[in-house]
This record gives structure tokens, C-alpha cells and sequence, in this order.
């Protein structure tokens, strides 16, 4: 079983920068791997995705620009820069991987439900 552990979380000021990293164990052939976010009280929202065949990327329009979803392959880890930090990316965030390459039918990259494997996730807290 795949096991997905994240780290890098913490405390920043507004502005500031931080990077997640989520490192991949128990390895399984994951077609999407993506960091999903939620603050209390509210759904779990997808953040960016990562498509590992083509390495194509896709965000989440209200970090287009700040964040930027890596892969270092020979560290079996996923990366997440996030860069002018501000007060609603206040979080736990969390790494995710999917194994099949076709999303159901109507739904979309975004949509929690659609991954097979999660970690635990790890707290960003940016201070305003």
C-alpha cells in the first residue's frame, strides 16, 4: 500500500514563501499526484495537480501564479512552492496520488473523491 507523507509546514508572515514536500513510499504507479487544502470549516479544496506521464500541471485559479507543483522522480517526492503567502492560504494541506488515468465521467482533478492515496497532511499557518 502506497503511503504519502508530507512536511515543510509551518509558520510564515504574509508575503513569505514555504515549500511542502510529499515523499512516496510502498510505490504505486500514481497517473496524478496533486496537494489538496482545508481550513476549518470548509470543504477540502484542490490546490494544484500534477499529471506524471506528461508532467503537465493544473491550478486552482486563486494560486495560479504563487504556487508551482514539482516531481523529483528519483525521490519518489512532490513538491509545492508557495510563494506571497496571504492569510486564506491559512491550511492543512494535503498530498494526494490517483493511479487511473481517466477522470469519471463529469467530474475533474479537483474533486477529492477521485484520489486513491492520501497522507496525513501539515499545517500552513501565514500570519497577516
Amino acid at each position: 500500500q502506497e503511503q504519502l507523507v508530507e512536511s515543510g509546514g509551518g509558520s510564515v508572515q504574509a508575503g513569505g514563501s514555504l515549500r511542502l514536500s510529499c515523499a512516496a513510499s510502498g510505490y504505486t504507479y500514481n497517473s496524478y499526484m496533486a496537494w489538496f487544502r482545508q481550513a476549518p470549516g470548509k470543504d477540502r479544496e484542490g490546490v494544484a495537480v500534477l499529471a506524471t506521464a506528461a508532467t503537465s500541471t493544473d491550478y486552482a485559479d486563486s494560486v495560479k501564479g504563487r504556487f508551482t507543483i514539482s516531481r523529483d522522480n528519483a525521490k519518489n517526492t512532490l513538491y509545492l512552492q508557495m510563494n506571497s503567502l496571504n492569510s486564506d492560504d491559512t491550511a492543512m494541506y494535503y498530498c494526494a496520488a490517483r493511479t487511473s488515468y481517466q477522470w469519471p465521467v463529469g467530474s475533474t482533478w479537483s474533486h477529492p473523491s477521485n484520489y486513491d492515496y492520501w497522507g496525513r497532511g501539515t499545517q500552513v499557518t501565514v500570519a497577516s
